[in-house]
């Protein structure tokens, strides 16, 4: 039995609430269980340098977790001088999740910085920011065309992501952190709506798992991504 008493296959309850922050050009609440993400996406003007002169736009992500996320105060990375390992690798999976379904030359010579910044973290806070912050950049994409400065939507699919693991002998749909903290095996699947794959990141934290194994939490994560798509369009609508 899980701690939340769901079933291998359940999701906790998610929610995408858009147009949240008045200021940002597109933007998402989003909620899995007690994980909670604001999301922001923001129009700059120009590109990387190193586009310059390409004709293709870029979207770039940043996150952070606020001090009272968790349990204890953690430190303002800020702070410390510089983004620790974990974050610089989350960040750079969001970028990469959201470039995969977008059509770089559509956006022009510009950046949409995405920002992610987890209120609160009860697992899986990194696929609960992936999948906030396609809304809030379809948001971004939207204001550009409302304002003529793209002529066409620039994102291809939806991307979505979520968390699966092996609990207690188990394979498990979106572990929240007691589960999360004490899996045998975890996993976080990204997918777009079309069920093509843009990344997998799995470890055996104890024992390693099989073949069998893996191919199960597939299959739950693609039921539960599919759930997710279906929450996006519903939000978006």
């Amino acid at each position: 039995m899980r701690p939340s008493k769901r079933a291998p296959d359940a999701m906790r309850k998610v929610t995408l609430e858009r147009a949240v922050a008045r200021y940002a050009e597109g933007s998402c609440l989003v909620t899995f269980g007690e994980t909670k993400v604001l999301c922001t996406a923001s129009l700059e003007e120009r590109g990387p340098p190193w586009l310059r002169g390409s004709g293709k736009g870029w979207i770039t992500a940043e996150y952070s977790m606020l001090p009272r996320a968790t349990h204890e105060r953690t430190r303002r990375e800020v702070n410390s001088g510089k983004p620790s390992g974990r974050t610089q690798e989350i960040q750079r999976l969001i970028g990469r999740s959201l470039r995969a379904v977008t059509n770089l030359p559509a956006i022009g010579e510009k950046q949409i910085s995405i920002d992610c910044d987890v209120l609160q973290a009860d697992g899986g806070t990194r696929t609960a920011a992936i999948t906030g912050a396609w809304v809030a950049l379809h948001e971004c994409f939207s204001w550009m065309r409302a304002r003529s400065i793209i002529s066409v939507d620039p994102l291809r699919d939806h991307v979505a992501a979520v968390s699966c693991g092996i609990y207690k002998g188990t394979p498990v749909l979106d572990l929240e952190y007691v589960e999360d903290s004490a899996a045998d095996t975890d996993a976080n699947f990204v997918m777009t709506g079309k069920g093509g794959i843009v990344e997998v990141q799995g470890t055996a934290e104890q024992e390693p798992f099989s073949e069998e194994q893996f191919l199960e939490l597939l299959r739950l994560a693609r039921g539960g991504i599919s759930e997710l798509v279906a929450l996006q369009k519903q939000t978006i609508a």
